[in-house]
C-alpha cells in the first residue's frame, strides 16, 4: 500500500502518461482534452494535490495578492476588505493583509516585504509616495489603488467611489432645505476629504452661496482630532445650522459635540455624514449620509488586478456611484436656534 500523500509520479503512473505531462495539466499548459481528462481523473482517485509551493518556486512566485489598508477596524475599510477577499476566494486566489495606518513610511515597508515575496499583484489605500509603487508593478503583475489615489500617479489603476458626486448632492441638499451657514469638517488636501471639501465649495459656488473659511475645518484622521475640530467649529459659530462631515469619524464627533452642548438634531443643527456606516441608523435622529460602496470598490479592484489586465489604467479610474440616504438628522432652517 501507498504510505503518505499521492505524489506527482503517483498520478503520472496512474494515467500511463510522464511527469513532464502531469505538469502541464496543473499548470494550465497545452495537453489533449482526452489526456487532461485521464490525469485530472488519476489525480482524483489518488486524491493528489499540487503543491503550491512546488509552483511558486518554479515561477519565482508565491502566489496570491497582497493588500494593505490603513486600519482593518474602520468599518468601511472592513467592508472593503470582505470585497476583495469574496473576488479573490471566488478565483481561488488567496489574500496578504495588512494595515499601514496612515504611516507612509510603514506602508513603504509592506510594500517591500510583499515584493520580496514576490506576490501576483498589491490592491492598496495607499497612504503616502514614499513606497515604490512603480517598482511594486515592474516586479508583481500589477497594483491596483482603491478609494484614494495619489498625486502624480494616475498611469497607476483605481478604483474609487463617486465621492465629488455624493457630496454635491448632500451639499445640495442641505441648501434646498433652506441651510447657507453650513459647517464643512474636513481633512488635509490630497486626501479623501480634501477632495470632498472641493467637492462642498464648488456645489456652494454653484448655489451662489458664499464660503465662509471659518466654517470650514480640517482634522487629522483621528478621534480625538475629529472631536477637538467638531467642538472648535460648534462652539465657535453658534450660529451654524447644518454640519456636513467629510468622514464618520468626523460625524460622529459632531453628533458627541452636539450633545454635550444640548444642540437639538436637527431642530438646532442638521447633521450629515459622508459614509453611511452602521451605526448611523441607530443614533437619535437617524444620521443622513453618502453611502459609499465599500465592498463593491474592494471587489472590483480584485477584479481588475486578476480578470481585465486589458484595462489596467486606460481611461482614467474606475468610478462607482454613491448614494444619498436621507433620514431624520436633516431638517429646515428654522428661525435662531438659541
Amino acid at each position: 500500500m501507498r504510505q503518505g500523500p499521492a505524489t506527482i509520479k503517483d498520478v503520472a503512473a496512474a494515467a500511463g502518461v510522464g511527469i513532464a505531462t502531469v505538469s502541464r495539466v496543473f499548470s494550465g499548459g497545452s495537453v489533449s482534452s482526452a489526456t487532461r481528462e485521464r490525469v485530472l481523473a488519476a489525480a482524483g482517485e489518488l486524491d493528489y494535490r499540487p503543491s503550491a509551493l512546488g509552483r511558486g518556486l518554479k515561477l519565482r512566485r508565491s502566489g496570491g495578492i497582497g493588500l494593505i489598508v490603513p486600519d482593518v477596524t474602520d468599518p468601511f475599510r472592513a467592508e472593503l476588505v470582505a470585497g476583495v477577499l469574496a473576488c479573490a476566494r471566488s478565483l481561488g486566489e488567496h489574500v496578504i493583509v495588512d494595515a499601514a495606518h496612515g504611516d507612509p513610511s510603514r506602508e513603504a515597508e509592506i510594500v517591500e516585504r510583499l515584493v520580496a515575496q514576490r506576490v501576483d499583484g498589491i490592491i492598496a489605500v495607499p497612504a503616502g509616495t514614499e513606497a515604490d509603487w512603480r517598482g511594486a508593478a515592474r516586479v508583481c503583475s500589477s497594483v491596483v489603488f482603491a478609494d484614494r489615489v495619489l498625486p502624480g500617479m494616475a498611469d497607476v489603476p483605481a478604483v474609487l467611489a463617486d465621492d465629488a458626486g455624493g457630496v454635491r448632492s448632500l451639499t445640495e441638499y442641505l441648501a434646498g432645505l433652506g441651510h447657507r451657514r453650513i459647517g464643512f469638517l474636513g481633512g488635509a488636501p490630497g486626501t479623501p476629504a480634501g477632495v470632498r471639501e472641493r467637492a462642498f465649495r464648488d456645489t456652494l459656488a454653484q448655489l451662489g452661496v458664499p464660503v465662509e473659511e471659518d466654517l470650514v475645518v480640517a482634522a487629522r484622521p483621528a478621534r480625538d482630532a475629529a472631536y477637538a475640530a467638531a467642538a472648535g467649529l460648534l462652539q465657535r459659530r453658534a450660529d451654524v445650522t447644518a454640519v456636513l462631515a467629510a468622514g464618520h469619524l468626523l460625524g460622529e464627533a459632531a453628533v458627541l459635540v452636539a450633545r454635550e452642548l444640548d444642540l437639538r438634531v436637527p431642530a438646532d443643527v442638521s447633521i450629515a455624514m459622508v459614509d453611511d456606516v452602521a451605526w448611523a441608523e441607530l443614533c437619535d435622529p437617524p444620521l443622513t449620509a453618502v453611502a459609499r460602496p465599500g465592498h463593491d470598490i474592494g471587489y472590483r479592484a480584485c477584479e481588475l488586478l486578476l480578470r481585465e489586465p486589458a484595462r489596467r489604467g486606460r481611461g482614467g479610474p474606475v468610478l462607482l456611484p454613491t448614494e444619498l440616504v436621507v433620514r431624520g438628522s436633516c431638517g429646515p432652517l428654522r428661525p435662531a436656534r438659541r
